[in-house]
């Protein structure tokens, strides 16, 4: 019997299918006229983060507002998120972001976000750098992309993220706070990519508002969204959130929908930096005194909101890079205002005599010196510029230095927070066995360094045996010998052979070495995280965060591991080869260096489950695995 074929349009739709189509769409009372092009493109409110799970403590408000009031909610994310932990799969590097792509459009559409856009940046590590996060994705480049997106989407309102560089902060969530700030201007101006304008057929687009999420550096001036109002469902905006942001299970949120954090909140709290409407403090909606007309209107330059940045000081200390180039940033956007405020904050060696650089304002010439400084703490002027200070050996708590200088006839004040960190002397190795046991005299005769349980920069150890420990290091001029001793009453083994990566999730210890002896960021760094044990009993470890991550055995092959049980918990032993780590004798005898002890006490884990709980290091501040400046000092002998 001979195949009959449908008949067909002339555009190669079967005939029956387009006219059971059309008679469908006219049933269900279908829009003959939905919006096309720019029109269907248009955007209330522009998100832009890092990563997904980013929108976590902007979500209520975006539901509300999506959901709630009926706008058009279009978010932007610079990367995939490959870079992060899974907890629910092996899943890592590229195929993590593609994961972590599904859970994120999962929860955008429960809070109502319409549009979902990428720019297409490795999450290549976690670090605390602002600078090398756009050194390594292309600064100008990405601002070109999310610029693209500005003009498509022409958000009235656009949020973000705090780009100051505090303790802890993620130097990717202050690379999308610096770019969205960037592209608010950038976005107006047509001189600023212009091939966007004459091939790809955009238009320049004024932004109206410009939000960063939380109180910022000036709470006074914070617009709170009230979330009390319930959604059309009857449901109020936070629960929904809970709800939505627990799709992001590979990033341990899926218990998030029952969080009683999402059931108490109320509000939200966003900081205003830029804006071309007047915004009245302590308001409550985004969207107030909007719209405008136009599509480039000017900008507003009130002294409420979008001062000038003050004038520096005629003398003072010099910051951390990163404080200073986020000073600089200020001064050039004017958001003064928005801006957090950082008192100088530098690392000062224990036991060691530490030259601390002054600021001094053109033409200022200084005189003489008064030093307030803690019992034991020395402090005198080293010329004109800088300021020798000399730390106990035994100081490891910030201490606040203040200093006046006369200045002609004027007393000019100066403060910086030093923060101690440790120092150790390496010496050479003696013979040192290398085998998994205690009965090594050689080993037993280098001196333990230990890692008390107070030592915490992240959770709260409970006690000795709950986790604290010591660590003996050693060098033969080519290798660097670490035994780390772990007292832990609960070792937990729940990394399986083929998922040696994110030593946080389980019991580990992570050591890090830094050849600069104070860089910014890790990239320059050898950093691995080592698991005692891993489900099949054998000790695995990966460098983590550095310029080469992944398993040791291909990122690091000439490092030796050894690993056993003690009475109170375990040890690990690592032979580190000067070559992989970027040391060299010849040329530098002082690098950094630092030994973390991570611990979770769940004893019934489950495979690859995250039951971190308690960090200790030996130079322990917050987020101090991504910022070599704090880690200690050590000297090889």
């Amino acid at each position: 019997m001979p195949i009959q074929h449908p008949q067909m349009t002339p555009h190669g739709w079967p005939v029956r299918a387009l006219a059971f189509a059309f008679a469908l769409s006219t049933l269900l009372g279908a829009d003959t006229n939905p919006p096309t092009g720019a029109a269907l493109l248009k955007t209330d409110l522009l998100g832009v983060f890092a990563h997904p799970d980013d929108e976590t403590g902007m979500a209520a408000t975006v539901a509300a507002t999506a959901l709630g009031r009926g706008k058009t909610v279009a978010h932007v994310y610079c990367t995939r998120g490959e870079g992060g932990g899974n907890m629910v799969g092996t899943q890592f590097g590229p195929a993590l972001g593609l994961l972590r792509e599904i859970e994120l459009r999962d929860a955008l559409r429960l809070i109502g976000v319409r549009q979902v856009h990428f720019l297409d940046q490795a999450d290549f590590a976690y670090t605390e750098s602002l600078s090398v996060t756009l050194e390594k994705w292309g600064h100008e480049e990405t601002l070109r992309r999310l610029v693209r997106v500005v003009r498509s989407t022409r958000p009235e309102v656009m949020v973000t993220m705090n780009p100051a560089p505090s303790p802890g902060q993620h130097g990717n969530h202050q690379a999308a706070g610096w770019l969205a700030t960037e592209a608010f201007g950038a976005a107006a101006d047509p001189k600023r990519f212009p091939e966007q304008i004459e091939v790809e057929g955009l238009s320049p687009w004024q932004p109206r508002k410009l939000f960063y999420g939380g109180t910022g550096g000036n709470p006074s001036m914070a617009v709170g969204v009230d979330l009390t109002a319930p959604l059309p469902d009857g449901r109020l905006p936070a629960v929904v959130a809970g709800e939505a942001l627990s799709n992001h299970r590979s990033q341990g949120f899926g218990g998030m929908a029952s969080s009683p954090w999402f059931r108490r909140t109320t509000n939200q709290w966003f900081t205003p930096v830029l804006s071309v409407v007047p915004i009245t403090p302590g308001g409550t909606d985004l969207f107030a005194g909007l719209p405008v007309a136009g599509d480039t209107p000017p900008a507003w330059t009130s002294a409420a909101l979008a001062d000038a940045a003050p004038k520096a000081p005629p003398v003072s200390f010099r910051p951390r890079a990163a404080v200073a180039a986020y000073r600089r940033f200020v001064a050039e956007h004017g958001i003064a205002r928005a801006a957090q405020s950082f008192t100088p904050d530098v690392p000062v060696v224990a036991g060691e005599l530490n030259r601390l650089p002054l600021d001094l304002q053109s033409g200022v010439e200084t005189g003489s010196w008064t030093f307030s400084v803690p019992d034991g703490w020395t402090a005198r002027a080293a010329g004109k510029r800088a300021v020798d200070v000399s730390v106990p050996a035994t100081a490891s708590a910030d201490v606040d230095l203040t200093a006046k200088v006369s200045v002609g006839a004027a007393q000019i004040p100066a403060g910086v927070r030093l923060h101690p960190v440790p120092h150790l002397r390496i010496p050479r190795a003696k013979r040192l066995q290398w085998n998994a046991s205690d009965t090594d005299p050689a080993w037993r005769a280098l001196p333990a360094v230990e890692i008390a349980p107070g030592k915490s920069w992240q959770g709260k150890s409970d006690g000795p045996d709950d986790l604290s420990g010591s660590f003996r290091v050693a060098h033969d001029g080519k290798t660097l010998f670490v035994e780390v001793r772990v007292r832990d009453d609960h070792v937990v083994s729940n990394i399986a052979p083929d998922d040696i990566k994110g030593h946080w999730r389980s019991d580990s210890v992570e050591i890090c070495i830094d050849p600069a002896a104070g860089a910014e960021h890790t990239l320059g760094c050898w950093k691995a995280g080592i698991f005692p044990f891993d489900s099949a009993g054998n000790v695995r470890g990966a460098r983590d965060a550095d310029a080469n991550p992944g398993p040791l055995e291909k990122h690091s092959p000439g490092t030796r591991l050894l690993s056993w049980r003690t009475a109170d918990g375990y040890a690990v032993r690592a032979a580190i080869p000067f070559a992989e780590a970027g040391l060299g004798l010849s040329r530098k005898r002082r690098a950094g260096f630092n030994v973390l002890l991570y611990d979770g006490d769940k004893t019934n884990a489950a495979p690859g489950e995250n039951i971190n709980r308690t960090r200790l290091a030996w130079s322990p501040r917050p987020g101090v695995q991504g910022r070599p400046e704090d880690w200690g000092r050590v000297d090889f002998e």
